[in-house]
């Protein structure tokens, strides 16, 4: 699957939030968490190759690339003892199918 890498290595885990919410309703679009590495070619070939029973076919995907957020801990024993951090970046994928096609199972309950 995508040149060597399952689907857990191309596809973290999908985002949930309003904005993707209201995009998978409406537009048919599904938002997903990826690593920094993957291309768009490797994300469409993981979703087409996740489901192959519901056959679905992914119209386009587009991209972000989202920084890591500095983090700051200070400690009270001194001036000048504080530890900064950085969360990893990662990329977000918006994955369009096709008109009248579904993911099934993701986001149910919710």
């Amino acid at each position: 699957m995508s040149e060597g890498r399952s689907f857990h290595q191309v596809i973290l885990r999908p985002v949930s939030s309003e904005k993707s919410y209201a995009a998978m309703g409406a537009l048919n679009k599904y938002t997903f968490a990826c690593p920094p590495g993957v291309t768009k070619i490797q994300i469409r070939r993981a979703i087409e190759e996740a489901f192959p029973e519901q056959r679905l076919s992914v119209t386009s995907v587009n991209v972000v690339t989202v920084r890591g957020k500095v983090r700051v801990r200070q400690y009270r024993r001194g001036q000048g003892s504080r530890l900064t951090g950085r969360s990893p970046d990662w990329k977000k994928a918006v994955v369009t199918l096709a008109p009248g096609q579904k993911i099934p199972g993701l986001f149910e309950g919710v």
